[in-house]
């Protein structure tokens, strides 16, 4: 293992999240736009590791990570409204389309991903009638392309990563509750919610307020008082699912489609027909959605990249964000003494991924720990981590890590 001369531990002069005035806290669901994006062309380059793997033993160079979902237009009304004009997805950016004088179908691969990704995920979508799929996914340049035919792929950018431990209670109350609301369980008992659920929270001491926004399907709706009603109800459940799951926190209020106006007849209802507002009410795009560990922490520090397509073998976008974040989990579960750590990987281009050019730790220790009680515990983690970087890769490659 080799040994790493550029691990740096050291105190965070500042207060855990968790004792932080306010707190906010934001969680795209399944259906909406940007984690539709997000998702399908993770799915598109895990299908093309394996597509690579299969054919040459290795991963070629690829990344999709500039890809847009472009709304349709639909007309959405008590009853069930149609479909004017299907959604469309466009994969973007580079990957490798020969290789040893085999062709590669690229395009081909991407649309069945992400077919095989609305099939499983959107019910009231149809993959063959709701969605135009367009190809613009070119080949790689000569110097990307050769970093990943040497012995030793190094980083392709040099950039940070960045990860967190332990969760807050907010954090984790939001991700309970866009999961609950998707849930099969709650899909079945209230099967006029589709998966387009966004969440925000809002804490201000141990005060919690969840501003919900989550679309109907037009076709479980009969008229503006069936909708009022069934959303009261789907309220006062999530409420009560929160509360069920609440520790420190006091007082909870949960708000469902606030824009909502009783008034306005159909138009004051939140209506689809396909379960997402991509259908017509908003594109999405790679990296507007969330974070690699599914939340937008506005409280902590966050990468800006987008590692959704990002291929697994030497993007420091992908790699170091998904790594910074289990090597946080794993200090702070394995170390006594910590409530609160956030890591920093940053690479150099080119230079081996096993070796940042800085990696740190940056902690909250309870009361009576010292920095160098447990300074050589946490470098050692790192230290670890970073020797078997390459069998993290192969789980990555293989989409066992989830990133939106």
């Amino acid at each position: 293992m080799k040994k790493q001369r550029n691990i740096a531990v050291e105190l965070a002069y500042t207060l855990p999240v968790e004792e932080q005035q306010t707190e906010l806290v934001e969680r795209k669901g399944l259906a909406h736009p940007d984690t539709m994006c997000d998702s399908i062309m993770e799915a598109v380059c895990i299908a093309l590791c394996k597509e690579y793997n299969d054919r040459f033993g290795r991963i070629l160079h690829h990344n999709i990570d500039k890809g847009m979902l472009v709304a349709g237009r639909t007309m959405p009304q008590p009853g069930g409204g149609r479909v004017i004009e299907p959604m469309k997805i466009i994969f973007g950016d580079r990957a490798t389309y020969t290789h040893n004088d085999t062709v590669i179908p690229v395009g081909e691969i991407a649309e069945a991903a992400a077919k095989k990704w609305l099939r499983k995920n959107l019910r009231f979508v149809d993959p063959e009638v709701n969605i135009i799929y367009q190809n613009e996914i070119k080949p790689g340049s000569p110097e990307l392309i050769d970093a990943f035919s040497r012995p030793v792929i190094g980083a392709n950018d040099t950039s940070v990563g960045v990860g967190h431990a332990p969760q807050t209670e907010t954090e984790r109350l939001v991700l309970a509750a866009e999961e609950y609301l998707n849930s099969n369980i709650f899909k079945y008992a209230y099967p006029e919610t589709g998966k387009d659920i966004k969440i925000m929270a809002f804490r201000k001491n141990r005060d919690l307020m969840l501003t919900a926004a989550i679309a109907f399907v037009d076709r479980y709706i009969r008229d503006n008082k069936v909708y009022f009603e069934k959303k009261q109800i789907i309220q006062d459940n999530l409420t009560e699912f929160i509360r069920c799951k609440q520790q420190s926190i006091e007082n909870v209020t949960v708000q469902v489609n606030t824009l909502d106006d009783p008034a306005r007849g159909q138009d004051g209802m939140y209506l689809t027909v396909l379960g997402t507002s991509a259908e017509s009410g908003d594109g999405g795009q790679v990296g507007r959605g969330n974070r690699v560990n599914g939340l937008i922490t506005f409280n902590r520090p966050q990468s800006l990249e987008a590692a959704a397509g990002k291929n697994p073998v030497n993007h420091v976008g992908k790699i170091y964000n998904v790594l910074s974040h289990e090597i946080a989990r794993r200090i702070h579960k394995e170390v006594s003494g910590i409530r609160e750590v956030t890591v920093y990987l940053c690479s150099q281009i080119g230079n081996p991924l096993d070796e940042p050019l800085q990696a740190s730790a940056s902690l909250i220790l309870e009361e009576d720990m010292y920095l160098d009680d447990v300074r050589k515990d946490v470098a050692l983690i790192i230290q670890v981590e970073l020797a078997y970087i390459g069998v993290f890769i192969e789980q990555l490659a293989l989409g066992k890590y989830e990133i939106c």
